[in-house]
């Protein structure tokens, strides 16, 4: 460090150029945080699917249903620990752009499979307790200002009851940081039953979800559960559930090669500009350069002096780039409800972090061993 404050002021020699270097670094670092923000709203279901958990869905298409009766045959498959099931509902509250999903479910079956999702032991009797009860999660009820107590009517375009009207009596949480907690859920009790006058779809649900005694295992049973109902007017198709997030993402297109091709192109352009602004600096500094080894400054030295320039002004330009994304991020989801576990993980932070040393190396290692070449006799005749 004792040579830090030459380093300072090699960089500060030009304020204009070290400005708009940091500036052009700077902002890269803000665009990759965004993008792993995205990709973590997109993917980070997967990767918080449970190992031991299977969705069973209708073989031609999620969009079919499946028989209610099918969750006893599965739960006597050797292997399957419990079932529980959940209907998309596609309701629109007050705006068609407030979208979250509303799903009705059986409240004990659907707490037991789900222990990522945290709701105090007095909410959960409240919802036993009531016919038209529903629980939302923490996300959609700050969005939204709702209390408990308060009234929701929804509108259905599928099951079409004009309004539906539901007591909220719960609002849980999520265990860890990436679970989703922006989900509507509501007793399939009520939902079956009011569904009659439609005179459609009682006794059918959307999906199932199991859960599997030993992960390891997951496969053999996904395929007994297919076996089970081969030939039957509804075929089932059973995968993992990371699996099952999975598809819808792909739905999209192939996220990670999307974000890996942007941020390419954005780093191989930084890299241009961060190794002309070095290689600029060492050209102009050849005498100084000189005049350091005539005064006894070894090739090493020379070479880390140039090395810590670049990496300074790559990990600084970085370093805030880094944190100016994770405070815009920290607001949470910009969509309002169409990404809600949009944020920066650390992990990501630290990749950042990394990446912005890298690129000080890379772009300081040429002018850096162009400045160890030097012989003294050369570059004092250029003074």
């Amino acid at each position: 460090m004792k040579f830090f404050h030459l380093i300072r002021g090699n960089l500060l020699r030009h304020k204009l150029r070290t400005s708009l270097t940091l500036l052009s670094i700077l902002v890269a670092f803000v665009l990759f945080g965004f993008l792993c923000a995205v990709k973590q709203a997109l993917v980070g279901g997967v990767a918080l699917a449970g190992a031991d958990r299977l969705i069973v869905r209708h073989k031609v298409s999620i969009i079919q249903m499946l028989p209610e009766s099918y969750q006893a045959r599965m739960e006597r498959i050797p292997g399957v620990a419990a079932a529980a099931h959940q209907t998309w509902f596609g309701g629109i509250y007050q705006d068609p752009k407030n979208f979250f999903m509303q799903c009705p479910v059986v409240p004990e079956q659907f707490m037991a499979m789900f222990p990522e999702f945290i709701l105090p032991a007095d909410q959960m009797t409240a919802w036993l307790a009531t016919r038209t009860g529903a629980i939302v999660g923490r996300n959609t009820a700050e969005r939204f200002q709702w209390k408990i107590g308060d009234k929701i009517p929804i509108m259905s375009p599928i099951w079409l009851r004009k309004p539906w009207e539901f007591d909220l009596v719960g609002i849980f949480d999520g265990k860890e940081k990436g679970t989703d907690t922006t989900s509507f859920y509501f007793r399939y009790d009520y939902f079956d039953e009011a569904r009659q006058a439609q005179n459609w779809g009682q006794g059918q649900v959307g999906w199932f979800t199991i859960k599997v005694d030993d992960p390891a295992q997951a496969a053999a049973v996904a395929q007994a559960v297919d076996r089970e109902f081969e030939n039957s007017p509804a075929e089932t198709k059973t995968e993992p559930e990371g699996a099952f997030a999975q598809a819808f993402v792909n739905q999209i297109g192939n996220i990670a090669f999307i974000i890996a091709g942007i941020l390419s192109a954005v780093f191989f352009t930084i890299l241009l500009v961060t190794g002309s602004t070095m290689s600029q600096a060492v050209r102009e500094r050849i005498g100084e350069l000189g005049v350091l080894k005539a005064i006894g400054f070894t090739n090493r030295q020379v070479l880390g002096l140039v090395l810590a320039e670049s990496c300074l002004l790559t990990v600084a330009g970085g370093g805030l780039g880094l944190a100016l994304a994770w405070l815009l991020t920290a607001r949470g989801d910009p969509t309002g409800g169409m990404m809600p576990m949009f944020f920066f993980p650390v992990r990501d932070i630290l990749i950042g972090f990394a990446l912005s040393v890298a690129l000080g190396v890379i772009t300081g290692i040429l002018p850096a061993q162009q400045a160890m070449r030097l012989r003294v006799a050369d570059a004092l005749r250029r003074m």
